[in-house]
């Protein structure tokens, strides 16, 4: 089995975030996934951001404010 870092950006409201994780990769099955911690980690983030908890967020992943430009 092989492991790739990854970065998955998840998107919350005016807030984005960037969370580095590992995709395991495997020649049988539903190559490549990731592993329960990353999952976990991945729905933390997210579940802050929907809070509005940056600083929780902030822990785990690099978070951004997003801005529109225009409507």
């Amino acid at each position: 089995m092989n492991r790739r870092r990854h970065t998955k950006l998840v998107r919350e409201g005016f807030y984005a975030a960037e969370i580095e994780v590992e995709l395991l990769e495997s020649t049988a099955g539903w190559a490549p996934y990731l592993s329960l911690d990353d999952v976990r980690k991945l729905d933390e983030v997210r579940e802050a951001l929907r809070r509005g908890d940056v600083q929780s967020a902030s822990r785990l992943a690099r978070v951004f404010s997003l801005t529109p430009v225009a409507q």
